[in-house]
């Protein structure tokens, strides 16, 4: 036990105040770059003019804002109640995306993929491809167009074609099947995402911000390949990269194709 002054600190509140000053840090890493975060300063500003307002002794202001404070816990709820729906989900989900496919058919699924997304950034066809777990989206599932279809690339071009009735929206995969089409995602709100990305790519984004899934993303202005996950945006993917991202996501073996082709692009090269 350490006196200092008039308190008395020992070692249970040491932990106490590690813990808590943990529980702040990552707190505030977890709100850093939100509008959550203005928000908070805006409380925090509130408490410490409150305090200014008693010690001066100004009644009348200072019974305006105790009632304000007295409400501060529902207007936490509502002011961040983005954010901890965020921190929910992540609390209720396991995060490892080894589930996302049955190990056996992901190749396959992977190679469908790639080759309607190498197509549809060709022809600038707009599409968004979002990889879920077993149990999660089944409400986005419920209110877009439910399928139960193999993976295959050229219903995807169909699907995404801008004159098909369901090319608006998202296409959920799930279990190596397509479960759903015209799904239509969450906006993003992070200030911090670029003006040049549009509603599609924030929409991206949006989802898993709240989800442990991964999305895909094809502009429908320039055909630039992105991907979604864990809240951030990654674009300009070249279809290589989009495969060796979608195979150390899922898990499963090294890039092959490309693999072969260079191993027999330095054959030729030797001899």
């Amino acid at each position: 036990m350490i006196d200092i002054w008039f308190l008395e600190f020992g070692i249970r509140d040491l932990i106490e105040v590690l813990i808590i000053a943990t529980v702040l840090f990552y707190l505030y890493r977890w709100i850093r770059g939100t509008f959550a975060i203005q928000a908070a300063f805006g409380l925090v500003f509130i408490i410490l003019i409150n305090a200014v307002v008693s010690a001066l002794g100004l009644t009348t202001i200072n019974f305006i804002l105790a009632r304000i404070l007295d409400v501060g816990v529902l207007a936490v709820f509502i002011i961040f109640q983005p954010e901890i729906r965020k921190l929910l989900y992540s609390l209720g989900q396991n995060t490892n995306l080894d589930r996302f496919f049955v190990r056996s058919n992901s190749d396959t699924v992977i190679d469908e993929v790639i080759d309607a997304v190498r197509s549809m950034s060709h022809t600038k066809t707009g599409a968004l491809i979002v990889f879920a777990r077993s149990s999660t989206l089944q409400d986005l599932v419920d209110v877009g167009v439910k399928l139960d279809a193999r993976v295959d690339s050229s219903l995807l071009q169909t699907i995404f074609n801008k004159n098909a009735p369901l090319h608006d929206g998202a296409v959920v995969i799930r279990n190596d099947r397509i479960v759903a089409a015209s799904c239509y995602l969450p906006i993003s709100q992070n200030p911090n995402i670029s003006s040049v990305f549009g509603t599609r790519h924030r929409a991206a984004v949006g989802i898993t911000e709240t989800n442990s899934v991964f999305v895909i993303v094809i502009s429908e202005e320039t055909g630039r390949i992105s991907i979604a996950r864990n809240g951030a945006l990654t674009s300009g993917l070249t279809i290589q990269k989009l495969r060796h991202e979608m195979q150390e996501t899922f898990g499963e073996q090294a890039i092959k194709d490309e693999d072969v082709a260079f191993s027999s692009k330095s054959e030729l090269n030797l001899s």
